[in-house]
């Protein structure tokens, strides 16, 4: 099961990550899009439905008018992601065309996933869009959130979106190759663990480090993630988003990443 999780897989819900999205100064990573475009194709052409949840519009908007970088307080952080979101989309629409697709934009807080009106509105759109052949991309409304509505880090929007889609499986991609038992850049003796099969289990052992420099995410929002979607039967993979072609090299069997998989009940 562990080598064929995507061949069995026909809905899939990929996360980018705001390091894997970005480049080093904050701009957003064209190989890197360009490379996940053609993977999302590849997918596509094998008879996949796909949606993105990609983070990223915040730095995008660092990027794009930097004399707000340092300002913290709530509101210019929320002008930055509406001055990001537009270079974010821009930039999935110009590479995602080049592989002849078409992308949509979805923006969510947690209301909408709190109301079940808005959450059947949610399926309808989505299903409506893949039924087209368009690519879904989500990302939360951070324009208008604030932290009594805030989600919080993409990881968790992912899965819940997973959820409410009945995905059949979760991709996190990040700036990590796996999760290890302790930190990797502070113990030589890490290891990483490429199949969990308790993930609560997990959480008990592993020692869970900080969160990088552009995202809100960190490990504890994944296993969080993978709680979620693995208690409604849904595998989750968390990969290095950097690794070229690592959603084929994850299709092709490869051992990249580590591997949630739900209990048999």
């Amino acid at each position: 099961m562990y080598d064929n999780i995507i061949k069995n897989s026909n809905k899939i819900m990929i996360k980018i990550g705001s390091s894997t999205i970005t480049s080093d100064d904050g701009t957003i990573d064209k190989e890197f899009l360009d490379n996940f475009a053609m993977s999302v194709k590849y997918l596509m052409d094998h008879g996949k439905k796909v949606i993105v949840v990609s983070s990223g519009a915040r730095i995008a908007g660092v990027s794009t008018i930097g004399k707000w970088s340092r300002k913290e307080d709530i509101h210019y952080k929320q002008a930055l992601c509406a001055i990001g979101q537009v270079e974010l989309m821009d930039s999935y629409r110009r590479i995602f065309n080049k592989y002849d697709l078409h992308i949509a934009q979805i923006l969510l807080t947690k209301d909408d996933f709190d109301s079940k009106s808005r959450t059947l509105n949610i399926r309808n759109t989505l299903f409506t869009l893949l039924d087209e052949g368009v690519v879904p991309i989500i990302n939360e409304n951070d324009t208008v959130s604030v932290d009594e509505i805030k989600i919080g880090d993409n990881d968790m929007l992912a899965a819940y979106s997973t959820v409410v889609w009945g995905g059949d499986l979760l991709i996190l991609l990040s700036d990590i190759e796996g999760i290890y038992d302790k930190n990797p850049s502070e113990n030589s003796d890490a290891h990483m663990i490429h199949v969990v099969d308790d993930v609560e289990e997990l959480e008990k052992k592993i020692s869970i480090g900080k969160t990088s420099s552009f995202g809100t995410g960190g490990i504890a929002t994944k296993i969080k993630a993978a709680k979620m979607v693995n208690k409604y039967g849904i595998p989750m993979i968390v990969a290095h988003g950097k690794t070229r072609d690592i959603i084929k090299e994850i299709a092709e069997g490869n051992k990249k990443g580590t591997r949630f998989i739900p209990k048999e009940k």
